[in-house]
């Protein structure tokens, strides 16, 4: 068991990063807004517009759960220091030995609501779209695309979040050549932006019958989701739709009619197709949103390289290799920008990645103060 100096040491580490946890949060501003929001949810009238009663009680629960989360740690820290006085006046090591469970338990969960604190980005509170693509490697990249869709989806189902894949473009021998998928969660842009860029795997190929090791590449790009407030309006002249059957894995076709839907966005020539929803319309509803986030993204990125030029910046591309997933000779998976790695590559592919998402936001955070 550790010392009380030990455990004084640990409170008072925890106390400071909980005040600048309260500081970036800003309780009292969130209970005017929580009281404004509860009194329009209030109003009989609210459900007339569905749209906006929505957006109501969805601003007013995630604020609710960002002061709950901040004020029952700070309940949990006050009541560890009482157990921790108590037993040092009353000389009682029982007591001693709880307000040390009690710190330590504590310890995570304060750090990872302090990670956060440290999405404040113009899109970080939104839903991400996620694309994965299969890059150089062959059927193990397609395989391995589809390994990483898997590892975001259940990543997803750990914490509780809703993942609606819209589209799956299979490979024809194993695998996936890409797929879209939308993460509904408060954060969930800024938390799974720093996943973006090529991700490489290397194992001895299940597709190789002389059991050869192979490295293969896939891509990953997180977009934040639109919303009214952005104002992408997207001209009817401006795209072209074409509607074709879905298909499954192998070429297999899964869908007797033509209600899949490619669009192309004739300006800048960006393709988007949705397949995973079961009418037409279903499917270029999502398409659209799909593009809408596509033509977001990259005004934002036309903004970053005026002021990369500005500033006389090179920039850093998202491109770049990020990660590498290693189950042969040795098992392995580093981040190749914190440094952060495991060896539990089974368990990562599972997805238990919340270490190397902590990991990339702080460094992401770093590298914009040394800017």
């Amino acid at each position: 068991m550790a010392t009380i100096d030990d455990l004084r040491t640990l409170w008072d580490a925890l106390d400071q990063t909980m005040v600048s946890i309260e500081a970036v949060v800003d309780v009292p501003s969130k209970l005017e807004a929580i009281a404004q929001l509860e009194s329009e949810a209030a109003a009989p009238d609210l459900w007339n517009d569905q749209e906006r009663a929505q957006d109501v009680t969805s601003r007013l629960s995630r604020l609710q759960s960002d002061v709950e989360k901040v004020t029952s740690l700070r309940h949990r820290l006050e009541d560890a220091k009482v157990l921790m006085d108590l037993g040092v006046e009353e000389d009682d090591a029982d007591t001693i030995a709880e307000a040390d469970t009690s710190l330590v338990g504590l310890s995570p969960d304060i750090q990872s609501l302090e990670v956060r604190t440290l999405l404040a980005g113009d899109y970080d509170d939104r839903d991400a779209l996620v694309t994965i693509r299969s890059e150089a490697g062959g059927v193990d990249a397609a395989d391995f695309a589809e390994m990483l869709l898997r590892m975001y989806l259940r990543w997803s189902d750990r914490h509780g979040h809703s993942a609606e894949v819209f589209d799956t473009s299979y490979a024809e021998e194993a695998g996936i050549k890409s797929a879209t998928f939308q993460v509904k969660a408060p954060f969930a842009y800024g938390t799974l932006s720093v996943e973006q860029g090529t991700h490489r795997l290397v194992r001895i190929s299940p597709f190789d019958n002389q059991g050869r090791r192979h490295t293969s590449f896939a891509g990953v790009e997180v977009l934040p989701v639109t919303e009214e407030s952005d104002h992408i309006e997207i001209p009817e002249a401006d795209i072209k739709v074409d509607v074709f059957r879905s298909s499954g894995p192998g070429g297999q076709s899964v869908n007797t009619t033509d209600s899949a839907v490619r669009i192309t966005h004739l300006p800048t020539g960006l393709v988007v197709s949705c397949q995973n929803e079961k009418s037409q319309l279903q499917n270029k509803t999502a398409a659209l949103k799909v593009l809408q986030s596509r033509l977001l993204e990259r005004m934002r990125l036309e903004r970053e390289a005026e002021m990369r030029q500005l500033k006389g910046d090179g920039g850093n591309s998202w491109g770049s290799q990020i990660r590498s997933y290693v189950l042969q000779p040795y098992q392995m998976v580093k981040d190749h920008r914190t440094d952060f790695e495991v060896g539990n590559p089974s368990a990562v592919f599972d997805g238990d990645i919340d270490g190397f998402i902590d990991a990339g936001i702080r460094w992401r955070r770093q590298q914009a103060n040394e800017e």
